[in-house]
């Protein structure tokens, strides 16, 4: 695997570096020690798939507030999405910037999302297939999200939204919370 450094602090792009013959080709998606060598936590515990019938499907900016954060390792492995993550560790040099990545089955590109990150994706076209593995279980009591609209964080979105959940839809603005994000 080749770990490529994104603009914001401690989160990856992963690149699978097939190898091949008359049958296909096989590559590496996770491995312990690879992930070690950079430093990413590799202890992953669950497992998640995502399936979204229709081009322009929202889901997210989600986050898990500590002590409960996870990291994630996520793949888009049929159709294509636009991942987009928020830093939302005040501590860190790159808070409250977001980056943009496609993900699609045809690049088999995976994205590592550090514990304190936001994390949405935009579906580019029907029925997409999203896979992410996590380290810490999904816990409702510490779930959290914020606006995708929020003017404040400045995402420029590829699609107009088609379809999203009222809770996705209604996470509060930066401007309307009172706590910290991380």
């Amino acid at each position: 695997m080749k770990f490529i450094k994104t603009d914001l602090k401690d989160a990856y792009l992963i690149e699978l570096e097939p190898r091949g013959d008359d049958r296909g080709f096989f590559a590496r998606s996770m491995c312990r020690d690879e992930f070690s060598e950079v430093a990413l936590e590799s202890n992953f515990v669950q497992q998640n798939t995502s399936v979204s019938a229709h081009r322009g499907t929202l889901r997210g900016m989600h986050f898990q507030r500590a002590p409960f954060g996870e990291d994630k390792l996520v793949r888009c492995i049929s159709g294509a999405i636009v991942d987009v993550i928020v830093d939302i560790r005040k501590e860190s040099p790159t808070y409250l910037q977001h980056q943009m990545f496609e993900l699609t089955s045809r690049n088999r590109l995976q994205l590592y999302v550090p514990k304190g990150f936001a994390h949405s994706f935009m579906t580019l076209e029907d029925n997409v297939e999203v896979n992410y593995l996590v380290t810490t279980p999904y816990t409702p009591a510490s779930e959290d999200g914020l606006r995708y609209d929020d003017e404040e964080l400045g995402i420029v979105w590829p699609l107009p939204v088609t379809v999203i959940s009222e809770k996705d839809a209604s996470w509060p603005l930066l401007k309307e919370r009172q706590e910290s994000l991380y």
